[in-house]
């Protein structure tokens, strides 16, 4: 029932009923534990894996969504690295997209507190990655709290990538507190910042502000962003990249 949730986005109660044929009591008590796991959120007769202003989606979704932006993005990130210099990347799945060209970029010194983006880079050769450490969380795969946040403000890195779930004109934003508090200790351990997001987030907002967008070196973006989105971000950042396609 899960994998059909975030296959598709979201779905009815009735529709999850008729596809694996049980009642609706029972899809409700099967929804009720999968949100209790985190890994739909309940609706109005339905479940969702999207992410809302308030609430972050899980992992398992956000790998499967915007892969084709996200890889854009992530190889005009992979152009702003040099090698022998040290990287930070965050827990988003934009972030693993750019730790994928890490290889061809070696010597490096990779940062992270991605578990996934730790099990990709552990087996390159020419890598050092340093694992950031703290309370480890499902629903994003990471390492997030205040140990993860001290140990974030023990290093000093050269470049710093980390991606949002909203942006407006003038901030950045996330929906959950512990990633917000990570991903501003990380901005702060950076000599050059790069936000990178893909086009559906530009032009919302979510519940918390991580940074204004002025506190980025360079904003990329992807070229399937709508053109006028594009344009309201270069007005309000002197550095915007757009991933072409």
């Amino acid at each position: 029932m899960a994998e059909h949730i975030v296959r598709q986005g979201s779905a009815s109660v009735t529709e999850l009923a008729e596809s694996f044929g049980v009642s609706l009591m029972t899809v409700h008590r099967d929804l009720d534990e999968l949100e209790r796991q985190g890994m739909v959120r309940k609706v109005r007769g339905g479940a969702t894996a999207q992410a809302s202003n308030v609430w972050e989606s899980n992992i398992a979704y956000r790998l499967k969504a915007h892969t084709a932006e996200k890889d854009a993005i992530a190889r005009v990130v992979a152009g702003l690295i040099e090698p022998g210099s040290s990287l930070m990347l965050d827990d988003s799945t934009t972030a693993l997209a750019v730790a994928r060209h890490l290889g061809e970029l070696a010597p490096l010194t990779v940062v992270t507190n991605f578990l996934e983006a730790i099990r990709l880079l552990a087996g390159e050769r020419d890598l050092r990655l340093i694992a950031l450490g703290g309370e480890y969380h499902a629903t994003h795969d990471s390492f997030l709290g205040l140990g993860c946040v001290d140990a974030v403000e023990a290093v000093n890195v050269d470049l710093v990538v980390v991606s949002t779930s909203a942006v407006s004109e003038q901030y950045a934003y996330h929906q959950e507190q512990e990633i917000v508090l990570v991903k501003r200790a990380m901005l702060r351990s950076g000599s050059r910042r790069v936000l990178a997001v893909d086009g559906s987030k530009l032009a919302r907002v979510a519940l918390h502000r991580v940074a204004p967008l002025d506190d980025f070196d360079v904003v990329v973006v992807d070229a399937n962003a709508p053109a006028d989105l594009l344009q309201r971000l270069r007005d309000h950042h002197a550095d915007v990249r757009v991933a072409e396609m």
